[in-house]
């Protein structure tokens, strides 16, 4: 079945995140979930006469390159830093994950908040748990989500979070085995972090991933100055924290860190020539007190990047108002972040950086019609500020100002996931 949506069209290449493409009278064309034309409707009217209008701004549907699904009910827990935050809060909440039911809960309302926001895709942690997994899994293919996931290795985990060396393989090779292949599903190992699995479990996970070409790694890096001062103190021949996974073949062009706020020059030299990337979290790091993301590191360094909710630490599940963060850290250390930018890393560099940007992250034909309706005028102040304004103005407010309630609908494979009610 064919579906033709005239709209304001906007996305931003994956080549580059200065090349943007803008037709302000858009045709977009989805045939069995794939767009097979893009352009000017001046220019494909004729061959597209039966178009469904959408009011407002269109762009490819957001990616969140780092976020925790169990974390959900823990949002706006008070006091905290990392290390301390995690003891007091999260581990104690995803020790409920053992309960499949409550998995299933959690990841239902969890696919659906991301739904609400705009969101389409994202990279998940999981708890230590195999159903924890197979819930997530279940719920993102009931709806057709692109979800990229994998069971959280822990060795020196907490009581009740605790696996081995032997049983995380083993269950990271069943759930590769189960879900490889089905829908539109990916896998990641993912040790917690670096405190978190023995020298053991961590050279098994380099393992784990030399032998799955087509799975990601994903973890943490350099978040916290406590953290980094721990793992140094842990790993003390490892030049910078960094150092401490590539010893153990960690550091690959399929390994997304999250944060990385702490790098050193070294450390962004290696991962750029490794291929490796960050999803940066400004909401989580403001949150914990962490830092801010240096912007400016990076872009000497050229290393790939994508945006991250980071949700429980993160603040929201919005990726509009997680890019406005974005722009506050950038500016903390006199770095700019434009708005296509902002756009850039929510969409196409987030779906580089997950390796599936020939399925999302541009709207370009051949690739899935996952889009999001934008409404700049959702509340009285946004209206207000963007009346009249240029397509920059616009993409700054909703970035500044918008959250969920800019989010008119959501399209999974071009059909309507989620529409906001009045």
């Amino acid at each position: 079945m064919i579906r033709a949506y005239r709209a304001e069209l906007l996305s931003v290449s994956h080549d580059a995140p200065d090349a943007v493409r803008h037709e302000p009278d858009g045709l977009l064309v989805v045939e069995d979930g794939v767009v097979i034309a893009r352009g000017a409707y001046p220019d494909l009217a004729d061959k597209y006469p039966d178009v469904e209008m959408l009011p407002g701004l269109v762009v490819p549907g957001f990616i969140d390159a780092h976020v925790h699904y169990p974390q959900t009910d823990r949002i706006a827990s008070y006091g905290e830093q990392l290390l301390d935050w995690l003891d007091k809060h999260i581990f104690p909440a995803e020790k409920a994950f053992a309960d499949k039911a409550h998995a299933d809960a959690v990841a239902a309302f969890f696919l659906d908040e991301l739904l609400r926001n705009g969101t389409t895709s994202a990279l998940v942690y999981p708890t230590v748990h195999e159903q924890s997994v197979d819930a997530l899994f279940e719920a993102a293919l009931e709806r057709r989500m692109r979800i990229v996931s994998g069971k959280v290795l822990m060795d020196l985990g907490p009581e009740g979070l605790q696996d081995t060396v032997a049983s995380g393989r083993a269950e990271t090779e069943a759930l590769i085995r189960r879900w490889r292949g089905r829908g539109r599903l990916g896998y990641a190992v993912t040790p917690r972090f670096a405190l978190a699995s023995s020298d053991a479990q961590l050279a098994d996970a380099g393992a784990l991933l030399a032998e799955h070409p087509d799975v990601l790694m994903h973890t943490h890096l350099s978040e916290n100055v406590h953290e980094v001062a721990a793992v140094a103190a842990r790993f003390p021949d490892s030049a910078d924290y960094l150092d401490a996974y590539d010893r153990f073949g960690l550091v690959t062009p399929r390994s997304v860190f999250a944060h990385g706020i702490h790098l050193s020059d070294r450390a962004c030299t290696r991962l750029h020539e490794s291929g490796a990337g960050v999803a940066v979290c400004p909401s989580s790091n403001l949150f914990l007190g962490s830092g801010h993301f240096n912007f400016g590191q990076a872009d000497r360094h050229a290393l790939r990047l994508g945006l991250g909710t980071d949700v429980g630490a993160g603040t929201s599940f919005s990726m509009l108002r997680t890019a406005g963060l974005a722009y506050q850290a950038a500016l903390a250390r006199e770095d700019r972040l434009d708005p296509f930018r902002a756009l850039y890393l929510a969409t196409a560099g987030s779906a580089s950086l997950l390796h599936i940007a020939d399925r999302v992250g541009a709207l370009e034909v051949g690739q899935e019609a996952d889009f999001v309706v934008l409404d700049s005028a959702a509340t009285p102040l946004m209206e207000r500020r963007t009346e009249g304004a240029d397509l920059a103005t616009r993409l700054f407010a909703l970035q500044i100002l918008g959250d969920e309630r800019a989010i008119s609908r959501t399209y999974l494979l071009g059909e309507c996931a989620y529409k906001r009610t009045p």
